[in-house]
């Protein structure tokens, strides 16, 4: 058997999708286990872009079959979109290549208009979410008033539990946010419509996966977001609202940790993050404008700009160990060509005081500076490597330090969009 799990070391963004669907090709089962259309991957092969928000990246190798595991929250009018845009690009044409578990919780019309409202309210204290009722969904889940994928084989039962939740739901959205009350009818006659749609693909997403690993098939698990996001241990409370890091892999998904073989950590060669929050190697000067630049860091799901920094390492050595990470994968190396010297953050610095550790408060990484090592850049053009022999001798010193300063091997380095550069260093599976 062998799982292997992809997922981002930083704060997102780190390229994970390019990655994913590289791997994919050699994977018999690729899962989403986490998360929501909140986040999307970007794809680029033979030119041509395919952005994902809820369906895995191994729906472009028409050899695997792709899971939406009980973790990640639904929204159907985007799952469906995305089926059918697939669909009309000639992928996902056999519908037995998609199971959604029938544990996976739905993001309802409401949790959305709670979801703009919140934020509205907080005003300047707002932590940026997408607006894609993706945490009010996670918080019915944890208070056990959450509407899932099960509910809908039957409208009977669908009725009845929406009708308790709606009574509590509408005092909230009318009395707190001054919002309009959303009818139950209506609520059930659209969601059986998406029913109709989505029951075909819906099972026991976690059994299928186990059952998969066990019989000696490749599965390949796919993040969203990054580790810095996670609600637990990512820069509270400027986080996403579920769990990031490989844990949820299991979590999310049903399946136990034992069958796990690998954890491979995705992180750019540099840090960008979206939307608020601490960035202690955060650039506001023309080298932060460059990489966004070069980089073409705008959000694949919000068009939103990226905040960019140099990268840190300190913020990888923690996510390493907080995820057990066997392997790291560097992408967007090529971005930092023509920067000279290039820059590593090995600590922080509060208040004098030199810190080896990642701090939970954010008051503290807030005030958090860099301490940075300076490194010698390259001018030579490396989108076409293949191999580390093809890089220049200051770019791999780079990765190397990379490497040392994480405490996880690099296993792969992207030079470019395209799937094809990519130098591996150790194949996953």
């Amino acid at each position: 058997m062998s799982i292997v799990v992809m997922l981002g070391a930083q704060w997102g963004d780190e390229g994970k999708g390019k990655l994913v669907d590289y791997w994919s090709a050699e994977a018999d089962v690729v899962v989403r286990f986490q998360g929501g259309n909140n986040a999307g991957h970007t794809l680029v092969v033979n030119g041509e872009q395919t952005i994902f928000h809820l369906v895995p990246s191994g729906a472009l190798n028409p050899g695997a079959v792709c899971v939406i595991g009980n973790g990640v929250v639904v929204d159907p009018v985007v799952l469906i979109e995305e089926i059918d845009k697939l669909k009309a690009k000639g992928m996902m044409d056999d519908d037995s290549r998609l199971i959604i578990s029938d544990r996976a919780s739905l993001i309802m019309p409401y949790h959305k208009t709670q979801d703009h409202a919140g934020e509205k309210k907080k005003g300047k204290a707002a932590i940026g979410t997408t607006g894609r009722g993706i945490g009010p969904t996670y918080s019915d889940k944890i208070a056990r008033s959450g509407i899932r994928m099960h509910h809908l084989r039957d409208e009977k039962r669908l009725r009845a539990r929406l009708q308790s939740v709606l009574e509590e739901k509408n005092l909230l959205l009318t009395k707190v946010y001054g919002e309009e009350a959303q009818d139950l009818d209506a609520l059930v006659e659209e969601f059986m419509g998406y029913a109709a749609r989505l029951m075909p693909y819906v099972g026991n997403a976690g059994k299928y996966i186990s059952d998969a690993a066990r019989s000696g098939k490749k599965v390949l698990f796919e993040g969203a977001q990054g580790a810095l996001l996670d609600i637990d241990h990512g820069t509270y409370p400027f986080v996403t609202s579920s769990n990031t890091t490989a844990g949820a892999a299991c979590t999310g998904t049903g399946v136990g940790p034992c069958l796990i073989d690998r954890v491979v950590g995705i992180t750019k060669a540099y840090t960008t993050r979206v939307g608020g929050g601490p960035f202690p190697t955060e650039l506001e000067d023309e080298v932060g404008q460059r990489l966004q630049k070069v980089g073409a860091e705008y959000g694949a799901t919000t068009g939103r700009p990226r905040r960019c920094g140099w990268w840190d390492g300190l913020a990888a050595s923690y996510t390493a160990r907080l995820n057990g990470l066997t392997d790291l994968a560097v992408t967007k190396l090529d971005v930092l060509t023509g920067i000279d010297p290039i820059k590593i953050c090995v600590a922080y610095e509060i208040e004098g005081k030199r810190l080896e550790d990642f701090p939970p408060d954010l008051i503290e990484l807030e005030a958090a500076r860099p301490v940075y090592e300076e490194l010698p850049g390259w001018t030579e053009d490396i989108t076409g490597a293949r191999s580390m022999a093809d890089l220049p001798g200051n770019a791999v010193k780079y990765v190397k330090r990379m490497e040392e300063v994480a405490g996880a091997p690099v296993s792969m380095v992207s030079v470019g969009q395209d799937r094809e550069q990519t130098i591996v260093i150790k194949a996953p599976f």
